[in-house]
């Protein structure tokens, strides 16, 4: 297929609540959604770049900037286009992954949707519904922790996840384990240890927790294999993997036992699924992380959770998790569960008015 043109749209979705972790706190979500136009059918991408560079190098302004300036317009320059050639295309472009990944996913869209096949047929899905855990921001208070954490419960979340840092990590453990009992239970430190809090880590060892992500630097692959031999919990790796390569080394280093793979951060869910593939050839578990994805990405990553490495319960929330209003029909849990799209291509669509009411800007490229 050949690019008609390609649509970016910065969207700012406001929260239900400010989201906090250990590298700042945010009550609106920022992003750059991408739209490809081909003569058969139109696909969507979401970026997964955060407003500022704290998660990663990538930082949303700078997401929609190499989108306008390099990545556009090599694709529209490349004529015949399918989703596989997309990342040797942009290649020379070093880093972004990010911003790739959107492109990749809307070229992906629309040439599923062109086919009619789905985007969990195309990737490899084994299931019709996945299930689902729910990220919980640091709080206020240890009561405050405790009544968010009751209202995931009630709700049918079958996984919590705690954000820790320094200073906030044993005592929620233990409040939450004490009050909820042997529920699924794991915490996210996003790189805010090292390796001179391997006491305080090895405290978390009683509480028998799924794994402890990314307590060290990203780049700290051998500071993570290091830790994982002091202690019992195991070592679930998240920034530090950004492709299917970074993921083998780190499992043949010991430096974790477990791997969260966001496909915004490895470059798309091409990747996404030769990471998951790399992991399951090893025996080692994956599960799906999340980025605040409107329903653009919640969609993609219902579908990549429901390949069959996927065995712990992802951070496929709900729609209402963070938004009250999604921009495509809204992902609503059922029994802990999501529902994987069966539509062609991502399964879902943004409904102009929702999209039109948090769009603050558009940009058109056309082909030459």
């Amino acid at each position: 297929m050949k690019l008609a043109g390609v649509e970016l749209l910065r969207v700012r979705m406001p929260l239900v609540a400010p989201f906090r972790t250990s590298f700042g706190s945010q009550d609106v979500r920022d992003l750059v959604l991408v739209r490809v136009v081909t003569p058969a059918a139109e696909g969507w991408g979401e970026c997964g770049a955060m407003a500022a560079p704290v998660y990663s190098p990538e930082y949303v302004d700078g997401a929609e900037h190499v989108l306008r300036t390099y990545l556009v317009p090599a694709l529209l320059a490349a004529g015949e286009l399918t989703a596989n050639k997309v990342g040797p295309l942009l290649a020379g472009v070093k880093g972004h992954r990010m911003a790739k990944s959107a492109l990749e996913m809307a070229v992906l869209d629309a040439e599923l949707r062109a086919h009619e096949t789905s985007f969990a047929t195309a990737l490899g899905s084994t299931k019709d519904v996945v299930p689902c855990g729910v990220s919980v921001g640091i709080a206020d208070s240890l009561p405050q922790l405790l009544d968010e954490v009751g209202g995931y419960l009630a709700d049918g979340y079958r996984r919590i996840k705690l954000k820790i840092e320094p200073g906030w990590d044993v005592e929620p453990v233990r409040a939450v384990r004490e009050r909820f009992g042997d529920i699924l239970l794991q915490v996210d430190a996003n790189t805010a240890y090292t390796l001179s809090d391997v006491p305080q880590l090895q405290r978390l060892d009683p509480f028998e927790l799924l794994l402890i992500e990314q307590p060290l630097d990203e780049e700290d692959v051998l500071g993570h294999a290091e830790l994982a031999r002091h202690l019992r919990t195991p070592i679930c790796l998240d920034e530090s993997v950004v492709s299917a390569r970074s993921a083998a080394d780190a499992i043949r280093l010991g430096a974790c036992r477990i791997v969260n793979i966001k496909p915004s951060r490895v470059g798309g869910y091409l990747e996404a699924r030769r990471v998951h593939d790399v992991c399951v050839a090893h025996g080692i578990p994956v599960w799906c992380g999340g980025m605040l994805e409107s329903g653009i990405g919640r969609a993609a990553n219902v579908a990549l959770a429901s390949l069959p490495g996927f065995t712990l319960p992802g951070d496929t929330s709900a729609s209402g998790r963070f938004y009250r209003t999604d921009i495509t029909e809204p992902f609503v849990l059922d029994d802990g569960c999501l529902p994987v799209p069966a539509g062609p291509g991502l399964g879902v669509a943004p409904i102009p008015e929702l999209l039109a009411e948090v769009t603050r800007d558009r940009t058109w490229l056309g082909a030459p």
